[in-house]
């Protein structure tokens, strides 16, 4: 078992090593890592990214852009030939066609390559000539991320967590009642462990709809072909005072860490691994607009999202010897066109603030980490209206619910984040001076001139802190 642990590791170094050598003296390959919790829009970021860096008219804070060193930009085929290629070009036609609608959400992992050919900047560019270099963005549910806390917790540990979080929530009421009820120690009954694992199951739907962002284990929401299978079929339990062999708490305790070992760390070793920068979208409007506690469930979330990653400086030596690490990571709060601009300001605020915990340890390891509001297809427009003698700086768009338009004032965030998040980690119910509201809005029909992506809000930051550096 040692020595077959050993030898994985040593092969996999050795391929490691010989991907660096590749990258460092011939084309470069930066792997882009896209993830997020549901409806924080990672489907709209990659295909509005990917539409802007192909055509590149409303990207003026991409450097190389607006030097005019990016000499062509193109798709080629993934590398990856064992994955989905992202649908770039069906997400593209949902966004921008003549009925505009939002494309289905992330459900699996998928990939898509870019590649540049960039001029070098400086006086030696001119004698170098231009070179290749090539973005390999992945996308996968944000929900498999958080398993990856999993591995660091024994059963034992982890339904103590869950049932101590999952009892002060409306949602897992009937779930609860059940567990609670629930002796482990007697023997297992396949038919009471399917239909706990199903309730479970049933409470992570409501939670997850409700606004709640830590719904794990992530594939019991997106079973795929493991549905039905030992490895989702289990629940948190009160751990019992003894338990037997055959007792229905060591068979959930085996399949839990069946759950780890079979789905888990294959992701982790296949994909994860391989990351060499990440975004994290987070969906901080629709926290703020559940309330305190899911916003402190949020930024709780973050926290423990960035534990996942190895974050820190991707020197060759290092990738020779160690493997690759994480050296930039951006959480992005989405959806900053339900906002007047003259907000932005305060949600990046909150999302700076939100992420101080996962940013200063990511720091410290030595990655470079920045948060920022932004939205990868703008699908408002500002206007200010009178209301009761005062202006209000409002946003305006077609509803998603009736396809009409109309104009939305979602409250004022504050500039002092401490004013959302204290309340939010004192475990208050409401917000006690302040109404947030927010309506879904649809795509808006676009007119796109010749060499011109669709409008976003602050695609171009984006793009030059994740891959700038390498262009």
């Amino acid at each position: 078992m040692v020595l077959g642990k050993l030898t994985d590791g040593l092969n996999r170094g050795v391929e490691g090593a010989l991907a660096s050598v590749s990258e460092a003296y011939l084309e470069p390959v930066i792997r882009l890592g896209v993830t997020g919790l549901s409806r924080a829009g990672k489907t709209v970021f990659i295909t509005g990214l990917v539409a802007n860096l192909l055509d590149r008219g409303r990207m003026p804070q991409l450097r190389a852009a607006a030097e005019g060193r990016i000499e062509t930009v193109f798709l080629q085929p993934q590398p990856d030939v064992t994955l989905p290629r992202f649908d770039y070009e069906g997400h593209l036609a949902a966004l921008t066609g003549d009925d505009p609608r939002w494309p289905a959400s992330t459900r699996a992992v998928s990939e898509l390559r870019l590649s540049f050919r960039v001029q070098q900047a400086g006086w030696l560019g001119g004698f170098r000539g231009p070179r290749t270099l090539h973005l390999d963005v992945i996308d996968y549910p944000g929900e498999w991320l958080l398993d990856l806390a999993l591995l660091d917790k024994s059963y034992a540990d982890w339904s103590e967590d869950t049932l101590a979080r999952l009892d002060k929530r409306p949602e897992a009421k009937e779930f609860m009642a059940v567990a609670r009820a629930e002796d482990g120690s007697l023997p297992l009954d396949e038919m009471r462990a399917q239909a706990l694992a199903a309730r479970f199951t049933a409470y992570l739907a409501a939670a997850r709809a409700a606004g709640w962002s830590d719904c794990t284990p992530g594939r019991f929401l997106l079973p795929g072909d493991l549905a039905g299978s030992p490895v989702l079929t289990f629940a948190p339990l009160p751990r019992p005072s003894e338990a037997s062999r055959t007792s229905l708490w060591q068979e959930m305790e085996r399949r839990y860490e069946g759950y780890k070992s079979k789905v888990v760390k294959p992701f982790f070793r296949n994909h994860f691994s391989r990351i060499d920068r990440q975004v994290v979208l987070v969906d901080a409007l629709g926290a703020i607009h559940s309330g305190p506690q899911a916003l402190e469930d949020l930024r709780r979330t973050m926290a423990e999202i960035l534990t996942a990653f190895r974050p820190g400086s991707n020197g060759f030596l290092s990738k020779l010897l160690l493997g690759k690490r994480v050296e930039k990571i951006l959480f992005a709060a989405t959806k900053a066109d339900h906002l007047h601009h003259t907000q932005h300001g305060a949600l990046t605020g909150i999302m700076q603030a939100m992420t101080r915990e996962a940013r200063d340890r990511a720091a410290f390891a030595g990655a470079e980490v920045a948060a920022m509001s932004l939205s990868s297809l703008r699908a408002t427009v500002e206007e200010t209206v009178g209301r009761n003698g005062d202006a209000l700086d409002c946003v305006r768009g077609r509803l998603l619910s009736t396809g009409k338009q109309a104009a939305m004032y979602p409250g004022e965030l504050p500039s002092d984040p401490a004013r959302l998040l204290s309340p939010a980690r004192e475990g208050a119910e409401r917000w006690l001076d302040s109404e947030f509201s927010l309506m879904s809005f649809a795509p808006s029909r676009l007119n796109l001139r010749p060499g011109e992506g669709p409008p976003h809000i602050r695609l171009d930051r984006a793009a030059e802190f994740l891959i700038g550096d390498r262009l």
